[in-house]
């Protein structure tokens, strides 16, 4: 591929429960300096906007949720605009039909904002909360397809695999992990990335919000499945340019397109003797 490298941020930090305007604020901070590193595309966590905390969600949606006029996101407008940078930050969204899906905003570097989207595999006490999204969805800036998921959506392979199909040659993730699942968080992105031979861009909320204290795990994960680089203190943010050469590297040194067998026939059952 003769793509020119394109340069991501992926920010990790901690966000306020229901606090929108202190969020936003947050959100504009970090998008200015990714603009500064040079970045196309700055990538914040999951309900960065809202905070992730299921009970101030149920109990305070007018607190919670934003919709792509809101007044509140006018500093994070401003600053995708000052820093020449497109954000993708993650909030509740209330939708035209009255539901409520768990979403990704992207602030462009004009200062519009729209809502590209919503989070198709809902975990846990989501699914009393939001309307699972019904489609993926796909960036694409400078020649690069970015696929789009949202946390859980990254634990089946398959979701991954559509927006790769679909040409993305990256796969952006904003997530929230809870302390205690660190485990599966480094393992699931890592193996997407090699999984399809693309980069995921990987940002983890951090820190108490609510109830619930987050592990952060921000990363970026070049298409072998190998961190670039990770942020390791609570608050941070990393960068890095994502190059064509290392997917035509990863996809020729593990051909999986070319190996992968259309169906697998019907499954043989073999008894073992008693």
């Amino acid at each position: 591929m003769s793509l020119a490298p394109l340069r991501v941020a992926a920010v990790q930090d901690s966000s306020v429960a229901g606090d929108v305007p202190a969020n936003a604020e947050a959100a504009a901070g970090w998008a200015l300096l990714a603009g500064q590193a040079g970045a196309s595309v700055a990538v914040l966590p999951e309900l960065f906007l809202s905070g992730y905390d299921p009970a101030t969600l149920r109990e305070r949606p007018d607190d919670c949720d934003v919709a792509a006029d809101d007044s509140r996101l006018q500093p994070l407008r401003n600053a995708a605009r000052d820093g020449a940078v497109a954000v993708l930050v993650g909030g509740s969204v209330r939708q035209s039909d009255g539901a409520r899906t768990l979403s990704l905003l992207l602030v462009r570097t004009d200062g519009s904002v729209t809502v590209p989207y919503s989070k198709q595999h809902l975990w846990d006490e989501e699914r009393a909360i939001f309307t699972a999204g019904s489609k993926g969805a796909t960036l694409q800036t400078a020649g690069w397809d970015l696929g789009l998921g949202i946390c859980y959506d990254g634990c089946f392979p398959e979701h991954a695999r559509a927006a790769t199909e679909a040409g993305a040659l990256a796969y952006l993730c904003p997530s929230a992990y809870v302390v205690g699942s660190e485990h599966r968080r480094d393992l699931y992105y890592a193996a997407r990335a090699i999984d399809n031979g693309v980069y995921v861009v990987f940002a983890g909320l951090s820190g108490r919000c609510g109830s619930l204290d987050f592990s952060g795990g921000t990363a970026i994960y070049d298409p072998q499945g190998r961190p670039v680089d990770r942020v390791t203190e609570e608050r941070g943010m990393i960068v890095a340019d994502l190059d064509a050469a290392a997917i035509d590297e990863a996809r020729r040194i593990n051909p999986y397109d070319r190996d992968r067998v259309a169906g697998l026939g019907v499954r043989s059952v073999v008894t073992l003797a008693p």
